[in-house]
C-alpha cells in the first residue's frame, strides 16, 4: 500500500464535501494558485464526489477537439499558396497510406513514400541542397496549417544568414516523421527538417513539432533526430522554435551528427513565469 504524501508547503488540501452535498465546492486557495503555472486540469473543484458540470463539459469539449484534430485534413493548396510567397519551390508528396483510416491503423505506411512521388522527387535531385523542409500533416493537420508557414518564413532568412541555403519545401500528406527521410534522400538533401502535426492533447489540439535529421535516408531511427516540440500559441513561440532550429542546424553541420549526439547546451531561460 502506498503512503499518502503531504501537501506542498503552503498548500491546503481541499476539504471533502459533506455527505449528500450537491453544491459545487471551490478548491482551496493554495491549490487554485497552482493553475497559473499550467493549463492542465488542476483545482477544478467538485460537486459531491464528481467534477462540477462546467469542468465536465469543458473536458468533453477538449476531448472532441482532440479527436477532430486527428481526423483533420490538410488544406495543401492554401498551404502551398502561403509557402509560395517565400520564393522557394513547393513540391508535393504523399505516403503509401491511401486514406486517413489507413494512416491511423497502419503507421508503417505513413513512413513510406508513394512510388510515383519518389520518382518525381528524384527527378528534382541536386547535390547542393544542405537543408530541405518537409511540411507534413501528421496527427494534427490543424497545427501544421496554423504554425508551419510562420516558422519557415522566420527560419529561411536566419538560415541563409548562417550560410545554410534552403532547398524546396515539400508538402507531404498522410505522413509520419520518418517520411522525411525518404523525401530527403530522394532530393539529395544534407539535412531534412520535418514540420509535423503532433499528437493532440486535451489542452493542445493544434501543436507543431520540428524534427531535424542529418543525412536523411530510410532506416534512420528517432535516436538520430532532434525534436523541437509544442510549437503553438500558448506553447513554444515560432521565434523560439526557429532560434533553436538554426542553432541545431549549425551544430549538426559542425559535429556531423543529429539526435542523441547533439545536445542543446545553450543557457536555459526561467522555468516558470514571474508571479502575477
Amino acid at each position: 500500500m502506498s503512503t499518502p504524501t503531504a501537501p506542498a508547503p503552503g498548500v491546503t488540501e481541499p476539504t471533502a464535501p459533506a455527505h449528500g452535498a450537491t453544491e459545487p465546492s471551490a478548491p482551496a486557495p493554495g491549490w487554485a494558485a497552482l493553475r497559473r503555472m499550467t493549463p492542465a486540469r488542476v483545482a477544478l473543484g467538485r460537486a459531491g464526489n464528481a467534477l462540477p458540470t462546467g469542468a465536465h463539459l469543458d473536458f468533453q469539449e477538449a476531448h472532441a477537439r482532440a479527436r477532430d484534430a486527428v481526423w483533420s485534413v490538410l488544406d495543401a493548396e492554401a498551404l502551398a499558396a502561403a509557402l509560395g510567397t517565400l520564393g522557394l519551390p513547393v513540391l508535393r508528396a504523399a505516403s503509401r497510406a491511401a486514406n486517413r483510416r489507413d494512416y491511423l491503423l497502419r503507421p508503417d505506411l505513413g513512413r513510406r513514400l508513394a512510388e510515383q512521388d519518389h520518382a518525381a522527387l528524384a527527378a528534382q535531385r541536386r547535390d547542393d541542397l544542405p537543408l530541405v523542409f518537409v511540411v507534413a500533416d501528421g496527427l494534427s493537420a490543424t497545427g501544421v496549417q496554423a504554425a508551419a508557414p510562420a516558422v519557415i518564413a522566420a527560419a529561411v532568412p536566419r538560415l541563409r544568414q548562417a550560410g545554410v541555403p534552403v532547398g524546396p519545401v515539400v508538402i507531404a500528406t498522410q505522413a509520419r516523421v520518418a517520411l522525411g527521410d525518404a523525401i530527403g534522400a530522394a532530393l539529395g538533401a544534407g539535412m531534412v527538417a520535418v514540420l509535423i502535426g503532433e499528437r493532440p492533447g486535451l489542452s493542445a489540439p493544434a501543436s507543431l513539432g520540428v524534427y531535424l535529421t542529418l543525412d536523411p535516408r530510410p532506416g534512420r531511427t528517432d535516436a538520430e533526430r532532434n525534436c523541437i516540440s509544442n510549437v503553438r500559441e500558448g506553447g513554444l513561440s515560432a521565434e523560439a522554435a526557429v532560434e533553436t532550429l538554426v542553432w541545431l542546424v549549425r551544430e549538426a553541420g559542425r559535429i556531423g551528427a543529429t539526435g542523441v549526439a547533439l545536445k542543446d547546451m545553450r543557457p536555459a531561460g526561467p522555468a516558470l513565469p514571474p508571479p502575477a
